[in-house]
């Protein structure tokens, strides 16, 4: 599928950004109703789930939707580096009674394989993204034999040609204010990231594929700034966090529609690698890029029982709260509306 092939079945270029825990397939739905493109995150999802979601968008819709998917390389078991990990959380361990030997270890989110492609090869969906590259060249291949178009995420200008050398169909250029993950994978070196509108018109110098304006984008003059700026389109994530469709918990709406949405960072310690979420008790504590924090995705499992346990008492202070700078945009809404008003800005 080409650029003008998706877009002519579209009301106007407009991407929800995939959100792995905080929506499922109801939010894509909504978005495509409204002439959006709606995303389903299927990082966390095993094959049985992913088929269920899948099986609930297409019975629902016949509009093109996005299917994204991680595509790290998983991280060697490293006992050392999660001994570490217990001990920097050993304190929080104590406070909410939990023993750290019953904490079981798990990457938590497995990259894009052949497992997942066997479920998603029924469905052809028109759009496939990838967060931290592109998978194997087999892989790539095959999703590309179904049709499907390709997305996967730059951080910069190196990121963005070494995406359309190696057989993306357009580039999403992530700018640093994006809430969630960034999916950097190039280097680990975080002075070589940029806010939207600086990296976006140097993307769109550097490559001859569409490119997806991503980062601090909600709003209607958000989306005229992007195309002045030669976005072929734009993906919008932390403006449907609050949408009536999400799934995102109580805490982490609060949060977002609080002043404590005003101060986000970007932080390693809930997965491993930098992702943008607004600054809580551990990010405060810990530090947010601790270096403790065990490879991506190996980190998670050591948080998730404090998680549990602060929230079971009404507390963020463990929760990844992820938010984007404009989390001014997380407005109560139907992401129907949210994606009517972006939609009726593009021009």
């Amino acid at each position: 599928m080409s650029a003008l092939d998706l877009f002519q079945q579209l009301a106007a270029p407009i991407i929800q950004a995939p959100m792995a825990g905080s929506q499922n397939h109801r939010l894509s739905l909504a978005v495509c109703a409204a002439g959006g493109l709606g995303s389903l995150p299927a990082a966390m999802l095993g094959p049985e789930a992913l088929q269920a979601e899948l099986q609930a968008l297409q019975a629902a819709t016949a509009a093109p939707y996005n299917v994204n998917f991680f595509c790290h390389t998983p991280p060697p078991d490293d006992a050392a580096r999660q001994a570490q990990w217990h001990a920097a959380l050993a304190p929080y361990y104590r406070e909410f009674d939990l023993d750290p030997t019953n904490i079981p270890s798990g990457p938590g989110r497995v990259p894009f394989n052949h497992d997942s492609a066997d479920v998603l090869e029924a469905f052809r969906p028109a759009v496939v993204s990838f967060h931290f590259g592109l998978p194997a060249p087999d892989l790539l291949a095959r999703v590309k034999s179904w049709g499907s178009w390709v997305l996967s995420s730059a951080t910069t200008v190196q990121e963005a040609l070494w995406l359309q050398a190696h057989g993306a169909d357009a580039v999403i250029a992530q700018g640093l204010e994006a809430g969630g993950h960034r999916g950097m994978f190039l280097t680990d070196d975080l002075s070589t990231q940029m806010g939207t509108f600086a990296l976006l018109p140097q993307i769109v110098q550097a490559v001859q594929l569409p490119v997806i304006a991503a980062g601090g984008i909600g709003s209607a003059q958000g989306v005229v700034a992007a195309q002045a700026l030669g976005a072929s389109g734009v993906q919008v994530g932390t403006a449907y966090l609050c949408s009536h469709e999400a799934t995102t918990n109580a805490l982490h709406r609060a949060a977002l529609q609080s002043p404590a949405g005003q101060h986000t960072a970007l932080t390693r310690l809930f997965s491993g690698r930098p992702a943008r979420g607004i600054v809580n008790r551990l990010m405060r504590e810990l530090g947010p890029l601790n270096p403790a924090a065990p490879a991506f995705p190996l980190a998670t499992a050591g948080i998730a029982p404090l998680r549990a346990a602060a929230e079971a008492q009404g507390l963020s202070d463990f929760t990844p709260l992820w938010s984007g700078q404009n989390a001014a945009t997380a407005r109560s809404l139907s992401a129907a509306d949210i994606t009517r008003n972006l939609v009726n800005a593009w021009r």
